[in-house]
């Protein structure tokens, strides 16, 4: 995966951005495991891209939910064993 994030939010810990070698576009959240951090990053379609960059706002409540866990499905690449925890 080559990410390009075109959004970052700083208040709310979010980016949005296309990989570059796919084509297709994530929301992405930082996270850790105590001794390092990462980043998880959640597949999103075309039009929910191109809404959340027309009005970045849009973004924050599914980056929430990305938090909570409750979008594991569309997780570009699956945590290990050893899952972090969003920061």
């Amino acid at each position: 995966m080559r990410d390009r994030d075109t959004y970052f939010s700083k208040e709310n810990r979010f980016w949005l951005g296309i990989d570059e070698e796919s084509g297709n576009f994530y929301v992405s959240i930082p996270v850790t495991i105590g001794v390092a951090d990462y980043i998880e990053y959640y597949g999103i379609t075309p039009v929910t891209y191109e809404r959340f960059l027309a009005d970045p706002s849009l973004a924050v409540p599914f980056a929430e939910e990305c938090r909570a866990r409750l979008h594991d499905d569309l997780l570009i690449q699956k945590p290990g064993w050893n899952r972090g925890i969003p920061i």
